[in-house]
C-alpha cells in the first residue's frame, strides 16, 4: 500500500466516523422551541377542540342501528360545540385534484363523487358554488325561510359539500323537504337517502349540527398527498404484509367484545369509549404505522405509506386550524376515524392558542 493510498483510507475513515457521529447526533438532538408550552395567554379565550375517534359506521353493516346513536349524540351535544369538522374531502380539494388526474385518479374515484348534476341545476361550478355558499351565510337571517334553506342546500351540493347540504335539509320541517330552489327530484332523493344513511358524517355530525342550530359542517379530510408508486401491486403486497402482525390480531381481539355488545344498552357508546381510549391509540400505532416503519422492502413501501399517513394528518389538522382562524376562541368538535385520533391530538396540541378537551370525560 502506498503512502497516498494509506492517506486516502485514513481520510475515508475520518469521513465515515464523522457521518456516524452526525447520525448519532441527529438521533439525540431535541429542539428547544416548544409551541405546545407557549399557550398565551391570548387576547381572548383559547380555541377548544374535542377530538372524537369514531368507528366507520358505514363499514359495520347491519350491526349498527339508528336507535343506538342517541347516547353518543346526547353527550356530544352537551359539550356544545360551535363548529363541527368531519373526515370528508372538501369539494374544493376534489376540484383541484381533478385537474391533476395523472396523480389523483384513484383518490378522485374513492373520495370525490360527481357533483356536476347539482352544478348544472344551479348554474355553478364547484369554486363558484363555494363562494355562493359563503355569500349566503354572510348575510344569513336569524329566521331563514324554507326557500332559503332549500337554496343553500342546493348550493352546498353543487359545492361538493353534501353533509352541509344535509344540515340544511334536517333543519327543514319534513313537509318542506321537497324540490325547489335548485333542487330537482334527483337531488331531493339524494338528501333523503342521506337522512336514512348510517355513517358518522351524516348520522352524527349533520344530525348534531342541526340539533345545535349550526348551519354547516367543515370538510377537513385531505388526500392531496396521495401518490402510488409504479409497482402498485408490489406496494399493496408490502402494506398487507405490514398489517399481518401480532399487534393487528391483538387489536381485533380487543375490539371484538365491544362490537359483539352493540345491541346492549349503551353498546355503541361503549364502542366509542373504547375507540377513544389510550389503549386503542396505542394498538392502532403498533399494528399499523409503527409496523410500517419496520417494512424491509427494498423500495421502502412501508415508509412511503407512513409518509402519506403523517402528511395527511398534518394537512387535516391544518385545515381545522384554518377554520379556527375565522372565529378565534371557538369550540370545535372534530369527528374522525379512530386511527387518526392520536395524531390529531399530538399535532393540534402544537398550536399556540388551541387546547384539547378530554373526550373521555365527555363520553363518560
Amino acid at each position: 500500500m502506498t503512502v497516498r493510498s494509506s492517506a486516502r483510507l485514513l481520510a475515508l475513515g475520518a469521513i465515515l466516523a464523522l457521518a456516524g457521529a452526525s447520525a448519532a447526533a441527529a438521533q439525540t438532538y431535541r429542539p428547544v422551541f416548544h409551541p405546545d408550552q407557549l399557550k398565551g395567554p391570548p387576547a381572548g379565550p383559547l380555541n377548544q377542540v374535542l377530538v372524537v375517534g369514531s368507528p366507520h359506521l358505514a363499514q359495520m353493516g347491519d350491526a349498527v342501528k339508528a336507535e343506538m346513536l342517541p347516547p353518543v349524540l346526547d353527550r356530544l351535544a352537551a359539550w356544545e360545540p360551535e363548529v363541527i369538522a368531519i373526515e370528508h374531502v372538501s369539494g374544493l380539494q376534489c376540484d383541484a385534484m381533478r385537474r391533476y388526474p395523472q396523480r389523483h385518479a384513484v383518490s378522485i374515484s374513492d373520495y370525490c363523487p360527481d357533483v356536476s348534476h347539482a352544478g348544472q341545476q344551479n348554474g355553478l361550478d364547484v369554486p363558484a358554488a363555494n363562494a355562493e355558499a359563503e355569500r349566503l351565510l354572510a348575510q344569513w337571517p336569524a329566521a331563514p325561510t324554507a326557500e332559503q334553506r332549500r337554496r343553500l342546500a342546493a348550493v352546498f351540493l353543487a359545492a361538493g359539500e353534501p353533509t352541509s347540504a344535509l344540515v340544511q335539509w334536517l333543519r327543514l320541517a319534513p313537509a318542506e323537504r321537497r324540490e325547489g330552489e335548485g333542487l330537482d327530484a334527483t337531488l331531493a332523493a339524494q338528501l333523503n337517502a342521506q337522512v336514512d344513511s348510517l355513517n358518522e358524517s351524516d348520522s352524527v355530525a349533520a344530525v348534531l349540527a342541526a340539533r345545535l342550530g349550526l348551519e354547516r359542517v367543515w370538510s377537513v379530510d385531505d388526500h392531496s398527498a396521495d401518490r402510488y408508486p409504479a409497482d402498485v401491486r408490489g406496494y399493496a403486497r408490502a402494506i398487507r404484509q405490514v398489517w399481518n402482525n401480532p399487534a393487528s390480531e391483538e387489536r381485533k381481539a380487543a375490539e371484538a367484545p365491544f362490537e359483539a355488545g352493540l345491541s346492549q344498552p349503551d353498546g355503541l357508546l361503549n364502542l366509542y369509549r373504547y375507540y377513544n381510549s389510550p389503549e386503542a391509540m396505542r394498538r392502532a400505532y403498533e399494528s399499523d404505522f409503527g409496523a410500517a416503519q419496520k417494512d424491509a422492502s427494498p423500495e421502502g413501501f412501508g415508509r412511503m405509506y407512513l409518509a402519506n399517513w403523517e402528511t395527511r394528518n398534518l394537512r387535516m389538522v391544518a385545515n381545522m386550524r384554518d377554520v379556527m382562524g375565522m372565529k378565534p376562541g371557538v369550540k370545535m368538535l372534530t369527528l374522525v376515524g379512530g386511527s387518526h385520533r392520536g395524531y390529531y391530538e399530538a399535532y393540534l396540541n402544537q398550536m399556540h392558542d388551541v387546547v384539547l378537551a378530554d373526550v373521555n370525560a365527555v363520553l363518560r
